[in-house]
């Protein structure tokens, strides 16, 4: 079985207060967009994993795919598979591509060896693996909140527009993010989103991130600021970076000029 894993993007990111277990709850949007990974499972006789595209640093024992994996397998008897990821999805630019890595294995196990788990138990197995992680299992537009752990269903369908993702060759941290963040509760209520145009967006709708993270890493600031050059109807950085999608109408002819060589463009 094979199954493409998407991104996601981060319209609006507000970091509203810090948690007595030194976290933060944040509220903001998931939108699922076309940019996938490949992931493929096949039997084998021990469980294993494979990578190609991308490269994936660390241990590839820990990856979240196979994490995954032993999730399930703690509460199921599962055979041993192959798991083969190609990856496409950059790590650390906000896009979510290893939680949705982990819940496109999850959905994959449950449908292969019919385990029967309701998509509510498959995001409640989910959340073990990571804060956006769950949001992959419904993979819909939704009001996210917690940790980015809760969620509300958003009406939100930005299929008349086009949709281009920037994304440097350099990730961010969380830890470096989140160091300059001032918690605060946000002028403008994301879920009111829904009746507002995106022409309107620009002057409302905020990433708290951008503010600190474009100061330590101005090439993100400028790439933002290229997207409106483009007449993007409305431009941010993804999640904590370093992504950067716009919203267009109507995206330039070859938009991949306006950017430098070493920034690969999604769209």
């Amino acid at each position: 079985m094979i199954v493409f894993p998407n991104a996601k993007i981060n319209i609006g990111l507000n970091v509203v207060s810090k948690r007595p277990d030194g976290y933060h709850n944040l509220e903001t949007i998931f939108y699922p967009v076309k940019l996938t990974d490949a992931l493929e499972m096949v039997s084998s006789d021990k469980l294993q994993i494979s990578v190609s595209g991308i490269s994936i640093e660390g241990n590839i024992a820990d990856n979240l795919v196979i994490k995954a994996y032993r999730l399930l397998q703690s509460d199921f008897n599962l055979p041993p598979v192959h798991f083969h990821l190609h990856k496409v999805i950059p790590t650390g630019t906000g896009l979510g591509g290893g939680s949705s890595d982990a819940a496109f294995a999850l959905r994959m196990l449950n449908e292969s060896f019919q385990l029967d788990l309701s998509l509510e138990q498959l995001m409640k197995y989910a959340t073990g693996l990571g804060a956006d992680c769950a949001f992959f299992i419904r993979n819909k537009p939704a009001f996210a909140k917690g940790i980015g752990d809760q969620f509300e269903d958003i009406i939100l369908d930005l299929a008349e527009y086009k949709i281009l993702i920037a994304i440097p060759s350099f990730s961010v941290s969380t830890p470096v993010a989140y160091a300059g963040i001032n918690p605060q509760i946000p002028e403008f209520n994301l879920k009111e989103i829904e009746s507002i145009p995106v022409e309107k967006w620009k002057d409302l709708v905020m990433n708290d991130f951008e503010k600190s993270i474009f100061q330590k890493y101005p090439e993100i600031k400028r790439i933002k600021e290229t997207m409106y050059q483009m007449d993007a109807l409305f431009a941010s950085m993804s999640g904590s970076g370093s992504a950067v999608f716009g919203i267009f109408r109507h995206l330039p002819i070859n938009p991949e000029r306006f950017f430098k060589r070493d920034i690969f463009v999604y769209r």
